[in-house]
């Protein structure tokens, strides 16, 4: 029975440390977990639809959900929505007007002149990458329901030249 009680002994300040280390990380995994989803989120933006904004080959940038929960996104800022034709992706893309504003586009740029105008409904909000000439958004698929913008992109991190604000370029 002493050799337990002297194993415990020896053992005792090891297994302790080992639990305030373990209950440490814990925590910052919690507190990671909590600002990534409600506060700041890093997102891979790439594809020509946002040119010459974003980089074609990709930029990071950070975005922010606090603005899309307050309902503080207006026509300007470029949003991560959830994709109205496939939930499974994301899209960015810039507000080009809110519930209640009416908005003229270009039906099909590439081939024509002919312009379509459309009142955004309650709720909605109307999306458009500034390359229209390569930008599936609100003119194939309609204004995007409000829930459906995942937040707001506000810096741009990488690559490093690039380093700095989007907003209102």
């Amino acid at each position: 029975m002493s050799r337990l009680f002297q194993f415990v002994r020896q053992w005792k300040p090891i297994i302790k440390e080992g639990f305030s280390q373990s209950f440490l990380i814990a925590k910052f995994l919690c507190l990671l977990h909590v600002t990534n989803t409600h506060v700041c989120t890093p997102v891979l933006v790439y594809g020509p639809s946002m040119l010459p904004t974003l980089n074609l080959t990709g930029d990071v940038v950070l975005v922010e959900h606090l603005s899309q929960k307050f309902g503080k996104v207006g026509p300007g800022d470029v949003v991560v929505v959830r994709s109205p034709e496939n939930p499974r992706k994301t899209v960015t893309k810039r507000i080009v007007a809110v519930e209640g504003e009416s908005v003229t586009f270009l039906v099909e740029p590439a081939l024509s002149d002919r312009s379509h105008t459309v009142v955004v409904p309650r709720g909605h909000v109307w999306i458009q990458g500034d390359n229209i000439y390569s930008s599936r958004d609100s003119r194939q698929f309609g204004p995007v329901p409000y829930g459906l913008i995942l937040g707001k992109a506000f810096w741009r991190v990488w690559p490093p030249d690039a380093f700095g604000s989007l907003s209102q370029e």
